[in-house]
């Protein structure tokens, strides 16, 4: 049987918890990169199945077999071989592309869009995506006011 003393300590505990609910809602969110929307990959397949390791090492665009396949914030990731899904393992962020993956040159003007893996680019140790060919060709032009403008926007941009 409980004492009355430890029902009320109880009983503050809760109240102070509840107290505290506004608060928490008040506070910054976390970062939202981690949220399973915040990798493009429409059908549920990252990259549209290309090997994300594969721009880094090949400087080409290689497209991902299933059977070298993982899970990663929500999304299916391919890999072209069992070297380059294990080199994702051991860092997924050095080799996930910038903005989740969605169109840089979109995100420069704070909007979303799906990215083509045709359209690539490795700047500064980063993958870089677009929507495009042609949105490829407009982002080099200003590459580092594009991507200054784009991280300005993400992930803020998910939750318009």
């Amino acid at each position: 049987m409980q004492r009355i003393s430890d029902l009320t300590m109880n009983r503050r505990h809760a109240l102070a918890a509840l107290a505290a609910v506004p608060a928490a809602l008040m506070l910054p969110r976390a970062v939202q990169a981690g949220r399973p929307e915040a990798i493009c990959a429409p059908d549920g397949v990252a990259l549209r199945g290309a090997d994300t390791v594969a721009y880094f090492t090949d400087d080409m665009l290689v497209h991902g077999r299933s059977d070298h396949a993982l899970l990663w914030r929500g999304a299916v990731w391919h890999f072209d071989r069992a070297e380059t899904m294990t080199a994702f393992e051991m860092d997924p962020v050095a080799y996930c592309p910038q903005f989740g993956g969605y169109c840089a040159l979109a995100m420069s003007y704070g909007m979303i869009t799906d990215s083509d893996p045709r359209a690539f680019l490795v700047h500064d140790g980063a993958l870089y995506l677009c929507s495009s060919p042609l949105a490829m060709v407009r982002l080099r032009r200003d590459v580092p006011g594009r991507l200054d403008a784009a991280r300005a926007n993400w992930p803020a941009v998910l939750d318009r």
